[in-house]
C-alpha cells in the first residue's frame, strides 16, 4: 500500500508539472524575427583568469551585425594569465579594437562577490558613453551573429527591462551529455519562462551568461550594489527588475558556452558552489528538496523494478511522463532522445551535489570560484 500511494503521489507530481507548470518543459528557441531598431549597447565582460576562452567571446562580440554603436568592456579581476591581453589582441584581429576598454577592478571589498564587484566596474564605465543597454555576458560565451540584434529587437517588441537567455552549453563528453540537458531542464521547471514573462506573477529568473538590460532601469534600482553579496547574481538581478519592470527568457540555439567539463566533478562542483544558495542556506529547504527529488524522480523507476504489481504501473507511467517531457531539451543539444530515461540518475547526481553544497557552506567554503569562497556561513 506505501509504494502504490508513493507511486501515485509522483504521478500527481507529474501530471501537475507537465499540464499546469507553464509548459516549462517546451523547450525552443524564439528569435525575435523583427528588425532591431538602432540603439546604443555597451558590452560588459568580467573576466577572471580567463585567457583560454575571453578571446572567441570578445571576436563574437566586435563582429555582431547590429544597427547602432556597440562598445565591450573587459573588467580584468586580477587574472594572472594574460586575459587583459588576449582581449586585446582578439579585438585588433578583427579590425575593432578602438571598440575595446580594459578596465582593472580593484580588490573585492569585503561583502562583495568578486564577480558583481567587476561587473560594477563594468557598469561605472559604461556611463560615459550614455548607452541604451548594457550586455552582461561571461568570457566563456560567443555570440551568435545576430544575437546583439535579436536582443535589442526583443527588448523593444515586448517593452522589456531585461531580455536574457540560457546559452548552449557544451555538451559533447558523455558525462555532459548525461548532465548537461538535465541542468537546463530542471533550471526551466525553477524558472518556466512563460510565467518569468507574466507581469503578474512574482517568478523571475535570467541566466548571467546573456542578459541585455535597459541602462535607465538598472539605475532605477540602485545598480548591483543592491545584490552585492548574491552567489545566484543573475537571478537576483531579475527579481529586482521584475519589481519594477518586466523580464523575458528563453533558451539559446547558436549562442554558446565554449566552456568544457572534462569530468562530473566539474559539473558537480558547479552545482556545490551555489545549490544551498538557491535554498536560502536554509536546512529544512534541503530536507524537502531532497525528499521531492527523490518523489518525483527516483521513485518511479524503484517502483516499477522493485514494487507491487500496481506501484510498478504508476511508476512506468510517470517514468515514461518524464522521459517524454525531457525529450525537447534532448533535442535542443542534439542529444540522442534514447536517454531520456536516464533523468533519474542525473537527478540522483544533483541532489548529491545539492547535499554536496550544503556541507562546503557549513564547513566555511561556500560559493568557491577561482579561488575565492563567497559564502561563509554565519556564526
Amino acid at each position: 500500500m506505501t509504494a502504490t500511494i508513493l507511486g501515485a503521489a509522483s504521478a500527481v507530481c507529474w501530471i501537475y508539472l507537465i499540464v499546469l507548470h507553464g509548459g516549462f518543459w517546451r523547450i525552443r528557441p524564439e528569435p525575435a524575427r523583427v528588425p532591431a531598431p538602432s540603439r546604443r549597447v555597451v558590452a560588459v565582460i568580467p573576466a577572471r583568469d580567463e585567457a583560454a576562452v575571453i578571446g572567441r567571446a570578445v571576436s563574437s562580440l566586435l563582429t555582431q551585425r547590429c544597427r547602432g554603436s556597440f562598445h565591450l568592456i573587459v573588467v580584468d579581476d586580477h587574472s594572472s594569465d594574460g586575459t587583459a591581453e588576449k582581449a586585446r589582441a582578439a579585438a585588433a584581429a578583427v579590425g575593432a579594437a578602438d571598440r575595446l576598454s580594459v578596465v582593472r577592478a580593484e580588490p573585492v571589498p569585503s561583502g562583495w562577490t568578486g564577480k558583481l564587484w567587476a561587473v560594477r566596474h563594468g557598469i561605472e564605465a559604461a556611463r560615459a558613453l550614455e548607452p541604451d543597454y548594457l550586455l552582461l555576458t561571461d568570457a566563456d560565451i560567443v555570440h551568435a551573429p545576430d544575437n546583439l540584434a535579436e536582443l535589442v529587437a526583443r527588448a523593444e517588441r515586448g517593452g522589456y527591462d531585461l531580455v536574457s537567455l540560457i546559452v548552449r552549453l557544451h555538451c559533447r563528453t558523455g558525462w555532459e551529455r548525461l548532465l548537461i540537458p538535465a541542468f537546463v531542464f530542471f533550471f526551466f521547471k525553477l524558472y518556466p519562462p512563460r510565467r518569468v514573462a507574466d507581469p503578474a506573477r512574482r517568478t523571475a529568473a535570467a541566466a548571467g551568461g546573456c542578459m541585455l538590460i535597459r541602462r535607465e532601469t538598472i539605475d532605477r534600482i540602485g545598480g548591483v550594489d543592491t545584490i552585492h553579496d548574491e552567489i545566484i547574481d543573475d537571478c537576483a538581478l531579475a527579481r529586482r527588475i521584475k519589481a519594477v519592470g518586466r523580464v523575458w527568457l528563453a533558451a539559446a540555439e547558436s549562442t554558446v558556452s565554449i566552456r568544457e567539463y572534462g569530468s562530473w566533478r566539474a559539473i558537480w562542483d558547479m552545482i556545490a558552489r551555489c545549490a544551498f544558495a538557491q535554498l536560502g542556506y536554509a536546512t529544512p529547504a534541503l530536507v524537502g528538496t531532497v525528499a521531492g527529488m527523490a518523489l518525483i524522480y527516483l521513485a518511479p523507476p524503484l517502483l516499477l523494478l522493485s514494487g507491487p504489481a500496481s506501484a510498478q504501473v504508476i511508476g512506468a507511467a510517470a517514468w515514461t511522463g518524464m522521459s517524454v517531457a525531457f525529450v525537447p531539451v534532448l533535442r535542443l543539444y542534439r542529444v540522442p532522445v534514447a536517454l531520456a530515461p536516464l533523468l533519474p540518475l542525473a537527478a540522483l547526481f544533483y541532489t548529491a551535489a545539492t547535499i554536496g553544497s550544503a556541507i562546503q557552506y557549513w564547513r566555511g567554503r561556500g560559493g568557491r570560484w577561482k579561488g575565492r569562497f563567497q559564502a561563509a556561513p554565519v556564526r
